[in-house]
């Protein structure tokens, strides 16, 4: 059983558990989860193994996370929770409620769905490999390295996030590249389940945003009948960053209804 690195926000007993995405952490929700505590939500934010300051393994699978979660949920002593996740972190989110319905009071899911994805990530991975972590003595001088391979800032910008340094003053990823990279295809697969969630539940797509589209609506709500898909126009895949009022409004709204 492993033990998950956590931020708590809140108090009180509804509990809202936030699964973050593939190479991202919990850092990348803070300002939300502080809305949303605010809101009188009780919220853990959780690093999923392998990323943030959780432990890294040898294996990455949407089942070992599903397995993680259920066991989080245990070490905290919460019988039920709102679950919300984007990307990776949605797919667990979805494998979990079906598997674990009693634990699952709703289901958030942030541009992602229950389907095989292709893959998406190599020029990522490219980009990162480039990064001499011996040799780098600033942010700047890895970014400058990953550029050629990676053009879009803004997907720099979010793997440097997860660039610390180490207790040495070396710089590290807080991310398990090794085991992401090797199991990387476990990531893309579909949920590939059959049983239902009959709870209720909400979809958010980013409007430009291409994970979700309108031929996923009916494969969606054969898992998930009591599903909605809502909309975030002008947002992309990191909708809760990018529209970060919007993505609240929807999410508080669906929590206290």
């Amino acid at each position: 059983m492993l033990q998950l690195n956590f931020k708590e926000y809140g108090q009180g007993n509804q509990y809202l558990i936030i699964l973050h995405g593939f190479l991202g952490s919990l850092d990348n929700w803070h300002t939300l989860a502080t809305e949303l505590a605010k809101n009188g939500l009780h919220v853990f934010s959780i690093d999923q193994r392998n990323h943030g300051k959780s432990p890294h393994t040898a294996n990455h699978t949407l089942q070992l996370m599903v397995d993680d979660l259920n066991d989080f949920l245990f070490q905290q002593n919460i019988q039920e929770a709102i679950i919300l996740g984007h990307s990776m972190g949605g797919k667990v989110a979805m494998l979990f409620s079906i598997q674990f319905p009693s634990l699952c009071r709703k289901l958030i899911v942030a541009d992602i769905a229950p389907k095989e994805y292709n893959r998406g990530h190599d020029s990522v991975f490219d980009a990162i490999f480039q990064v001499n972590l011996t040799q780098i003595t600033s942010r700047k001088q890895a970014d400058d390295a990953m550029t050629p391979y990676l053009g879009d800032l803004n997907t720099r910008q979010f793997i440097l996030k997860s660039l610390d340094r180490n207790t040495d003053g070396m710089y590290e990823w807080k991310f398990n590249l090794q085991t992401l990279t090797n199991d990387y295809d476990e990531i893309r697969k579909s949920i590939g389940i059959n049983y239902k969630y009959e709870g209720e539940t909400i979809f958010i797509k980013g409007g430009i945003s291409n994970y979700i589209m309108d031929s996923d609506t009916q494969p969606i709500l054969q898992l998930f009948p009591n599903a909605t898909v809502t909309n975030i126009p002008n947002a992309g895949h990191w909708l809760h960053a990018e529209k970060p009022l919007e993505f609240l409004a929807i999410v508080l709204d669906f929590c206290k209804k």
